[in-house]
């Protein structure tokens, strides 16, 4: 058996179910038990520690959101409604429910900072297009842009790295880091011509003292295997260049074929193939650490393959 400090942890506290928009949407709290069925029948749930969830304090949140943004969350679910333009519902509870998704990746990233995991895993987060004062895409806090800050204050940590393979563009990180020349950004999505939030072009690079310091490549609707692991050799070749301290994986699903709405026909081997990758880069650069998110994904079964494969991978590498 594994010592206890080069397990992987993950995060099967059923709390983090609770984020999420109600049974038959998209965003529905039944993502989390497929992924957690799939652990299972893989034998893996034997294989991992737990990693809890738990409410990230106001003040950890307020590292990276605004207090009066999350004032105003809190009076929405109150008081119903949208919290965007329509796409973020204000469902009653919503503020406590994201929080326990930032906690929990909170919690991922400090087990890995103390050796209590080699790496962690967080299935219900990388809620990556809330910005700072803003909700978005079914994000209604940005646990990654917490987890950035909460790393650089609690731990002195200077050069982190951000990688996401989510068919949409993880927007809310990219313009909250865009003038931020220490935060690396590497995000491969589907064309934003072609798919929501419609930016992430390639010459988006940063801006100010972090102008060329960012990558973001988009995808072309139907791309495959074959181009994502073309366009996976400029990510690795990016991270060699930035040799970061600290990684956080975004593992959205929905680039998988058959998502309900993307265009993306990537297989789950996408996925393991980057997550086993990026645990080679972190052994070289960053002691081993690196937490994964779940990100977006839609189809079950896709989430379910993708994240397990991931996990795999961590375990494996």
């Amino acid at each position: 058996m594994a010592s206890a400090h080069m397990k992987v942890g993950v995060c099967h506290d059923r709390a983090q179910a609770r984020y999420g928009f109600g049974d038959g949407h998209p965003f529905g709290p039944d993502r989390f038990d497929a992924f957690w069925n799939e652990m299972r029948a893989r034998g893996l749930d034997r294989e991992v520690a737990p990693v809890a969830a738990r409410a990230a304090t106001r003040q950890e949140l307020q590292c990276f959101h605004s207090a009066a943004y999350l004032d105003y969350v809190m009076q929405k679910s109150a008081s119903g409604g949208y919290l965007d333009d329509g796409d973020t519902p204000a469902v009653a509870g919503i503020l406590e429910s994201a929080s326990l998704v930032v906690g929990a990746t909170l919690n991922a990233a400090a087990g890995v900072m103390r050796c209590a995991y080699r790496r962690a895993f967080v299935p219900i987060a990388g809620l990556h297009h809330a910005g700072r004062a803003h909700a978005a895409g079914f994000c209604v806090l940005n646990d990654i842009g917490v987890a950035i800050e909460y790393l650089r204050r609690e731990h002195g940590l200077k050069r982190i790295a951000y990688v996401d393979i989510d068919a949409h563009h993880g927007d809310g990180v990219f313009y909250a880091f865009e003038e931020d020349p220490a935060l690396s950004f590497a995000d491969l999505h589907e064309d934003g011509r072609f798919l929501y939030p419609g930016t992430g072009r390639a010459d988006e690079t940063g801006k100010g003292a972090a102008a060329h310091s960012k990558l973001n490549i988009p995808m072309t609707p139907g791309a495959g295997d074959a181009e994502f692991h073309a366009a996976w050799q400029r990510v690795e070749q990016y991270l060699r260049e930035r040799r970061p301290d600290f990684m956080l994986f975004q593992c959205g699903a929905d680039s998988i074929a058959g998502d309900p709405i993307t265009h993306l026909r990537y297989t789950p081997a996408a996925h393991a193939h980057a997550a086993a990758r990026l645990c080679a880069l972190a052994e070289e650069f960053c002691d081993g650490r690196i937490v994964g998110m779940g990100g977006g994904g839609y189809n079950r079964r896709n989430l379910a393959m993708a994240w397990s494969g991931v996990v795999e991978a961590f375990l494996l590498s």
